[in-house]
C-alpha cells in the first residue's frame, strides 16, 4: 500500500521545513530501511516541501513506530511532526504526486524545477536500493503525466520559476541590469538557473563563489569569473546584488561578513540579498544593516502570483485521468497471477489432450484447433478479470477460478487503515484556487 507523509507550505512553517531540509544524509533512508512493515521509500525533498512515500506491507501493523522512527531520524520531536505533516492514503498518492511532479502544488503554480526534482528522487532512491517496484511505477507515471502537461497545455508556460519570481520583485531596486554587479553563491543548478535568469535581463558582471570550492569548474562553463574565500568581503562590498543557493550546513554570509563589506571604503549605495538557500544561506540579522535589504524563501512565498487558472484546471483534469488509470492498473495487478494461473491450467489440459491425440493426427489440425480452442476460452475470462479488478472486484474472480477449477493464489493482505496514530489532514490536491509551492532544489551545492 502507498502513503506519504508531506511536509509543505500549507501545512508546515518555513523553520520546520528549514529543519527537516538540513537533516543528516541517509539518516532517514537508514532508519526507513530497518522499520517493520517499510518495503520501500523515496524521499523528496525541496525549499517548500519535505515528502516521504512509502510502499507499505498493510499486514504489518506499521503506524505505532513509524512517526517516532522518522522523528528520531530527523531530529525533532513526533508532536513537531504530527502537527506539520499531512498524511495521504494509498489510492490518494498518485493524484497527489502527479499534481506536485507537475506543478500544481507549487508557490509559483506551474513551475518547472520541480519535475526534475521527483526524477531525481526516484534516482536516489534505487541507489540507496530503498526503491520497489510499486514505487517505481508510481514516480515514472508521476514523470510522464508532468510531461504530458507540460507539451499539452499552458501551465507551464503561465507559471514563472522561484528565480524568475524574485528577481522580478528585485526589479525595483536594480535600476540597470546591464551594469549591475553581482554575486553569486552555489554551483549547482539552480545556481545555473539563476545565472541564465541573471543573463536574461543583460547581467554581464557576475562573480561566482562556492562553499564547496567548485566555482572555477562552474566558472569556466559558465563564463563569469571567480571569487575566492578570501576575496568574499570586497565583492560583497561592491555588490548591487546578491543571489545565493548553496547547501551548506551553516550560513555563508553571516552579520559579522556583511558588516564589514559595507564598512569597507567605496562600498555599493545598497545591496539587495536573494537568499535562496534551503537551509538559509544568509544569517536573518544581516537585513538590519543599513543599506541592505534581504529578500528570502518567505517573502517570496508572500508576493507569489495566484495560478493561470484556465490551465491550471486542464491540467488537473489530465492528472485526475492519469490518477484513476493508474489505480486501476494498479488493481489489475491483484489479479494477474490468477489469470496467469488459470492460463496455465487451460494450457496444461490442451497440451495433455494434443498429446493424447498426436498419433492419429499426423496433420497437426487437431492440435491448432487445441490451441485455438484454449485461447479463445481463455480471452473472456481473462479480460473480465482486469474489467473486475478495476472495479474493486478482484477477490469475485480469484473466488471463481479456485471454486471452479481449484486453482489457489495468493492474495494481497486486506487493505486496513496503515496508519491510524498518524494525523489525517490532507493536502488541497484538487483545488483550483489554491497557491502551490515553488519548489527549489535542496541538494544542489
Amino acid at each position: 500500500m502507498l502513503l506519504c507523509l508531506s511536509a509543505n507550505h500549507r501545512t508546515a512553517s518555513f523553520p520546520v521545513l528549514e529543519k527537516l531540509a538540513a537533516r543528516e544524509d541517509g539518516e532517514l533512508e537508514s532508519a526507513l530501511r530497518g522499520a517493520p512493515g517499510v518495503d520501500g521509500a523515496i524521499v523528496l525533498a525541496t525549499c517548500n516541501r519535505f515528502e516521504i512515500y512509502l510502499d507499505i506491507d498493510t499486514a504489518q501493523p506499521v503506524a505505532p513506530e513509524l512517526m517516532p522512527t522518522i522523528a528520531s531520524a530527523l531530529d525533532v520531536s513526533v508532536e513537531t511532526l504530527r502537527a506539520n505533516m499531512a498524511v495521504i492514503h494509498d489510492t490518494q498518492v498518485p493524484e497527489y504526486l502527479f499534481a506536485v511532479s507537475s506543478g500544481l502544488e507549487s508557490v509559483v503554480v506551474g513551475e518547472g524545477e520541480i519535475s526534475g526534482q521527483v526524477r531525481r528522487a526516484l534516482e536516489e532512491s534505487r541507489a540507496a536500493g530503498m526503491s520497489t517496484s510499486q514505487l517505481e511505477r508510481l514516480f515514472q507515471s508521476a514523470s510522464t503525466t508532468s510531461r504530458g502537461i507540460k507539451s499539452g497545455t499552458k501551465l507551464q508556460s503561465a507559471g514563472r520559476s522561484l528565480v524568475r519570481l524574485s528577481l522580478e520583485l528585485a526589479a525595483s531596486q536594480i535600476a540597470d541590469w546591464s551594469t549591475a554587479q553581482v554575486v553569486l553563491v552555489g554551483t549547482g543548478s539552480y545556481a545555473a538557473a539563476s545565472l541564465k535568469a541573471l543573463q536574461d535581463r543583460g547581467v554581464t558582471r557576475v562573480g561566482v563563489y562556492s562553499p564547496s570550492n567548485r566555482a572555477h569548474k562552474f566558472a569556466e562553463r559558465d563564463g563569469v569569473f571567480v571569487i575566492e574565500r578570501e576575496n568574499l568581503p570586497e565583492y560583497l562590498s561592491n555588490a548591487d546584488l546578491v543571489v545565493t543557493c548553496s547547501t551548506a550546513d551553516t550560513v555563508v554570509i553571516d552579520y559579522d561578513l556583511m558588516l564589514g563589506a559595507r564598512l569597507a571604503p567605496g562600498c555599493a549605495e545598497s545591496t539587495l540579498i536573494i537568499d535562496l538557500g534551503m537551509p538559509r544561506n544568509v544569517d536573518p540579522a544581516v537585513g538590519r544593516l543599513d543599506g541592505v535589504s534581504v529578500l528570502d524563501l518567505e517573502t517570496i512565498r508572500i508576493h507569489a502570483p495566484l495560478e493561470e487558472l484556465g490551465a491550471a484546471d486542464e491540467a488537473r483534469c489530465i492528472v485526475s485521468r492519469a490518477a484513476s488509470e493508474f489505480v486501476e492498473q494498479q488493481a489489475e495487478t491483484s489479479v494477474a497471477e490468477g489469470i496467469a494461473a488459470l492460463r496455465s491450467h487451460i494450457t496444461d489440459i490442451a497440451r495433455a489432450e494434443t498429446e493424447r491425440v498426436a498419433n492419429k493426427d499426423d496433420s497437426g489440425v487437431a492440435e491448432a484447433a487445441l490451441r485455438r480452442l484454449a485461447n479463445t476460452l481463455l480471452h473472456s475470462p481473462s479480460v473480465r478479470a482486469k474489467e473486475l479488478a478495476r472495479a474493486g472486484r478482484g477477490d469475485e474472480y480469484l473466488d471463481a477460478i479456485e471454486l471452479l477449477f481449484g486453482i489457489t493464489v495468493e492474495r494481497a493482505a486486506p487493505k486496513t487503515p496503515a496508519a491510524p496514530a498518524l494525523p489525517t489532514q490532507l493536502p488541497r490536491v484538487a483545488e483550483a484556487e489554491d497557491d502551490g509551492a515553488l519548489e527549489c532544489p535542496v541538494h544542489t551545492s
